[in-house]
């Protein structure tokens, strides 16, 4: 599972990932992203497959927990969130842009390229050290463009949530039962029913 992850996180955050990536990988999970919100520390985790069920999620946070009081990365206090990444998930490391591949996506880089920071388009998938999607041509012609830029220039990419997702997501979570990787949905809204463990941790 070693596999470069797109890691953009700073101060805290970055410190915090740097704790939880071993002790995941040890328990047989893959870290995909820590981020700070007001108080909230939320570590999305998930299976190399992709799915991260409840039951994961409370592994994880008591895996964490102990590691987070012991080091004391973050110096006030703060909530806990364990979850999957969702339906209109975080695209990190060259698998994910396999495993979505046809599926639209935005993608940010860290320096513009062409004068362009940000691509919007349809994954055709990640070969040679690229992450390769077909993109409108900036021409105005009709015909998608197939563009490739390089994985380690990427800042940020997130699939776009469509109605295409939505059911492709359904697909997957019938093949997996009970999980937190898309398998509860608003019937009414379309959206996924996020499912978190969150655990205290005061520092204060």
């Amino acid at each position: 599972m070693g596999e470069a992850r797109i890691s953009r996180e700073t101060g805290p955050a970055a410190r915090v990932a740097g704790l939880a990536e071993p002790v995941l990988e040890n328990l047989g999970y893959r870290l995909v992203r820590v981020r700070m919100f007001g108080n909230t520390l939320q570590i999305m985790a998930e299976k190399p497959d992709g799915s991260m069920a409840i039951e994961d999620c409370e592994a994880v946070s008591r895996a964490l927990s102990p590691v987070l009081d012991v080091e004391d990365p973050i110096a006030s206090a703060y909530s806990l969130e364990v979850s999957s990444p969702g339906i209109d998930r975080p695209l990190v490391r060259g698998q994910d842009f396999e495993r979505w591949q046809g599926h639209e996506v935005k993608i940010e880089l860290n320096e513009p390229l062409a004068g362009r920071k940000r691509f919007r388009g349809e994954l055709e998938g990640f070969a040679d050290g690229e992450v390769r999607l077909f993109v409108d041509p900036q021409d105005g012609g009709k015909e998608k463009v197939l563009i490739g830029l390089a994985f380690a220039a990427v800042g940020e990419a997130k699939l776009v949530l469509t109605d295409a997702l939505i059911a492709d997501a359904r697909e997957r979570a019938k093949a997996r039962p009970g999980t937190a990787d898309g398998a509860l949905f608003d019937e009414t809204s379309g959206l996924e029913a996020e499912i978190e463990e969150v655990a205290e941790n005061d520092n204060g």
